[in-house]
């Protein structure tokens, strides 16, 4: 059975990593669901959207959230909206794995410091697709 995948990836953050969140979204949908699929396109508006319209994403993606089997996250840029994500999923027990290029950033000690989070830093983003492998049950 298709797993649901929240992919969580820095849009007002910055947006350096867009294509490779592209990549990891369309390696994930080789098997399973990933709610958060827009994530990875590059069109994505990166201005706040007023109260009303941001409340709107908000409620949708913490009900994104509340429905995935696993949280997925790319966090070499850093993110509030990526860290809020983190601590929503762990609140509410849902499985989370946090990606970061090791020779670009450290994360927080608040990420790497808490046992809930499986931490994986590579080196090149060929040690990614392995790693998920697992995490989606592949191997």
């Amino acid at each position: 059975m298709a797993m649901k995948v929240y992919f969580a990836g820095s849009i007002r953050g910055g947006r350096v990593d867009a294509d490779l969140y592209r990549r990891m979204i369309e390696y994930i949908q080789r098997t399973d669901v990933v709610l958060t699929e827009h994530v990875g396109k590059s069109d994505l508006s990166l201005t706040e959207q007023g109260r009303e319209r941001d409340a709107r994403i908000y409620d949708q993606d913490t009900a994104w959230l509340r429905e995935s089997d696993v949280l997925i996250g790319e966090c070499t840029c850093p993110s509030l909206g990526v860290g809020y994500e983190l601590a929503y999923a762990e609140a509410h027990g849902i499985p989370c794995h946090i990606f970061y290029d090791k020779g670009k950033t450290q994360l927080s000690a608040m990420l790497t410091g808490n046992p809930y989070f499986h931490i994986h830093p590579y080196s090149t983003e060929a040690d990614i697709y392995p790693v998920m492998d697992k995490i989606l049950g592949r191997s």
